[in-house]
């Protein structure tokens, strides 16, 4: 299975003989099948690799096909589902049984019931539990984005993350998610409280590479490189007190979404959408016109030596993402042929 690019000198990600180059067509193929061999029905299967090529597409290795892996192995695949529903509702807002769903199938509905109620009343809040693995916020946020409207999106986990000073993990990798809807296309704002993502630890460990010195921590809450050891235990909160302070807040409104209500347990997962039509904060349309203006604003600023741009959020995604649509996708050979032995 290979892809040959159309321009082979001038590739953004380099082949090597560990790795395999797949077109889109035969990512998806190769992810949809190995989802329906455990246990996914089509459809489903479908919403799940769309995100997860999505997120390969924009340069997330981690977040890309190994996440079936991931899935594979939890306790929670393993385990009855039951359809996504809601459990409460007000014209503003809605809670909702994930029923065990992955995340990539419950928030995805949780954004689509944000899309319409904000459609219909002007702002929308909508939390999701009962479920596991969310993927990547940015994907959700810009689905809301892109009908028009500000989104806004939190998910709490498991517990992964140390605070400082801990022996133990407390908290999620817990990130969090801003998208504005701009004249010059959506500007996505998308960050992880961690200091790694959890995926991006078990892609570590599966390809048996080191992690870099200070963010894990084993079972015994020592300081360790060995990614192994630190899914054991846990990594730290990116940016010290700051990132864990934020990570707390991420846990608690991940309650306002009903971690707690199947298991009783504060540290779970919840993931919880804000959906915002700029209309009933600022009449006439202007905010999408004022978005572009403060990106162009922020661009334009003097630069350092050396510099030859200032980006903004979400722009380098943005721009990999249509080259890797013609380029293909760059997998690892190992993670290949474990998501193909599944």
């Amino acid at each position: 299975m290979s892809f040959e690019p159309a321009h082979p000198a001038q590739l953004l990600d380099a082949d090597g003989p560990d790795t395999v180059r797949m077109s889109v067509a035969e990512a998806r193929s190769l992810g949809e099948g190995a989802l329906q061999r455990l246990g996914y029905p089509l459809d489903e299967a479908r919403i799940i690799v769309d995100q997860l090529i999505d997120n390969a597409l924009c340069g997330y290795k981690f977040a890309g096909l190994p996440r079936i892996l991931a899935i594979a192995g939890d306790w929670k695949t393993a385990n009855p589902r039951t359809s996504v529903r809601i459990v409460h509702e007000t014209p503003v807002s809605a809670l909702i049984d994930g029923g065990n769903n992955v995340g990539y199938i419950a928030a995805y509905r949780a954004a689509e019931v944000a899309i319409a109620k904000v459609r219909a009343m002007g702002i929308a809040s909508v939390g999701a539990y009962n479920s596991y693995f969310s993927g990547r916020s940015a994907y959700f946020v810009e689905r809301i984005v892109r009908e028009g409207y500000f989104a806004f999106h939190a998910a709490s986990g498991q517990p992964h993350v140390l605070p400082p000073g801990a022996a133990a993990p407390a908290l999620g990798t817990n990130p969090i998610a801003f998208g504005f809807p701009s004249a010059a296309g959506p500007v996505i704002i998308d960050l992880g409280t961690a200091s790694l993502m959890w995926g991006e630890v078990m892609l570590h460990a599966h390809l048996g590479q080191s992690l870099p010195q200070g963010i894990g921590y084993d079972r015994h809450g020592r300081p360790t490189s060995d990614a192994s050891e630190a899914l054991l235990g846990g990594v730290a909160a990116f940016g010290g007190h700051k990132g864990y302070a934020l990570s707390v807040a991420v846990q608690a409104l991940g309650l306002l979404a009903g971690a707690a209500l199947i298991r009783g347990q504060a540290l779970d997962y919840g993931f919880l959408f804000i959906a915002l039509d700029p209309a009933i904060m600022l009449p006439g349309g202007d905010f999408p016109r004022q978005m572009a203006e403060l990106v162009r604003a922020v661009k334009a600023l003097p630069r350092q030596p050396g510099v030859d741009q200032i980006r903004i959020p979400s722009e380098r995604a943005f721009r990999e993402r249509e080259r890797r649509r013609v380029e293909g996708i760059v997998l690892e050979r190992k993670v290949v042929a474990s998501i193909q032995a599944l």
